[in-house]
């Protein structure tokens, strides 16, 4: 098992963190152009979020199948495959003429990066030592925000300069180079069992997964923490393209450097868990993400730069407890498991976005809040009952896969 301070785990974590990171460059590179999008399709805000919920609609419906796949072939091949079909999308979505033809290239790019995100943690959960796991996944989650980050950050300087079939373009080129680099340095897994049954069997695995009450709650924790985490940023997007503050797309979009917050806390997860428990630092998260809120409410820019700078550090802080509590408390099937994680987080943020979204179309940023609370209400209740029902469920009841 790969274990932490060693040759190994630098080149297999770094490989890893590599790869998430072009991941969410690519799922977040239109997120910043929404405003000018709207205006280049004449749309609304709400059909021009479909640009975002499309691929991580797409991303959240193809999780499992990736998942199972990989249960079968190994979990480096489905996450190289991903990698390689993601330059090609990027390459064929600049013919598209309309926003409808641009959605439905989005959705098949979240379909493609569905394949990375669905088994990245099973295999750091399969060859790396428990120690080193939950570091591991530390810094995955990190590379999840650089990535996010960058990508964003990218798509709105490079849409401002090139026009948007011009950012995802160099996204294109950028995802090429990344792909062969995680090629060459990824370890091939020396823990990797096939799984030698029926498709029946793997099909199983994820209505058992769904009735264990403690995963079910924490993948719905996963959920609406990325629903509001996600969705703020976007609507804070168009708060800040508006009026009083009429701030460029180009610099709007720097908002998201707010974003390393979530990395540091991200990392910092990881070294909680060797500490406290776990539950109890998804409280704090969601607490610190919504004091972040109320902060972001107040008029100014630098109330907004600080409010989401703890909506960021709570919401990754949260989200990283959460996935890696997932992927211990699976004790089979892994990759199913965290692969269900994801799809209730990122159907979460796909939905959340048409919610808060409307509450910004028509009660404005006053609307936005009052929605918001509601959903941090609850993201608290759902961890007062994971530890209800953490404390009732033993662990190891999964169901086996031969």
């Amino acid at each position: 098992m790969i274990d932490i301070k060693t040759a190994a785990y630098r080149r297999a974590s770094f490989a890893l963190c590599l790869g998430s990171f072009l991941i969410f460059c690519n799922l977040y590179l239109f997120q910043p152009m929404l405003p000018m999008m709207a205006d280049t399709f004449s749309a609304s805000a709400t059909q021009v979020n479909w640009l975002v919920a499309a691929s991580t609609f797409a991303l959240a419906l193809t999780l499992v199948p990736w998942a199972v796949w990989s249960e079968r072939v190994g979990r480096r091949e489905v996450m190289l495959i991903s990698l390689a079909m993601v330059p090609v999308i990027g390459s064929l979505m600049v013919m598209a003429d309309s926003l409808l033809t641009l959605s439905l290239a989005r959705a098949l790019m979240g379909a493609a990066l569905a394949g990375f995100a669905a088994v990245a943690v099973a295999y750091m959960a399969e060859e790396f030592t428990p120690r080193a796991l939950m570091l591991a996944v530390g810094g995955y989650i990190s590379a999840n925000s650089l990535g996010g980050i960058i990508g964003r950050i990218s798509g709105g300087f490079l849409s401002e300069q090139f026009g948007w079939q011009g950012a995802a373009l160099v996204m294109a080129v950028f995802s090429l180079l990344v792909a062969i680099l995680v090629y060459f340095l990824l370890p091939k897994q020396a823990h990797f069992t096939p799984s030698t049954g029926q498709l029946r069997q793997q099909t199983l695995s994820v209505f058992h997964h769904l009735r264990n009450p403690v995963l079910r709650i924490a993948m719905l924790i996963g959920g609406v923490n990325f629903a509001l985490f996600v969705n703020l940023y976007t609507v804070m997007g168009f708060r800040l393209v508006a009026e009083p503050y009429s701030v460029p797309v180009s610099w709007a979009s720097m908002i998201f450097l707010c974003y390393l917050s979530g990395t540091l806390s991200a990392k910092l997860s990881g070294r909680w868990t060797q500490h406290f428990r776990t539950i109890p630092g998804m409280v704090m998260g969601t607490v610190v993400s919504a004091v972040g809120m109320w902060v972001a409410a107040l008029e100014s820019i630098a109330a907004i730069v600080v409010g989401l700078l703890l909506i960021s550090s709570g919401a990754f802080f949260t989200h990283s407890l959460a996935y890696g509590w997932v992927s211990q408390r699976a004790k089979s099937a892994k990759a199913t498991a965290t692969a269900l994680y994801l799809v209730h987080y990122y159907a979460g943020g796909s939905l959340g976005g048409f919610y808060l979204i409307y509450c910004w179309q028509h009660y404005g940023w006053h609307g936005v809040i009052a929605g918001g609370s509601v959903l941090y209400l609850i993201l608290l209740l759902l961890c007062f009952m994971l530890a209800k029902q953490s404390n009732q469920t033993p662990t190891g009841n999964e169901l086996p896969i031969n």
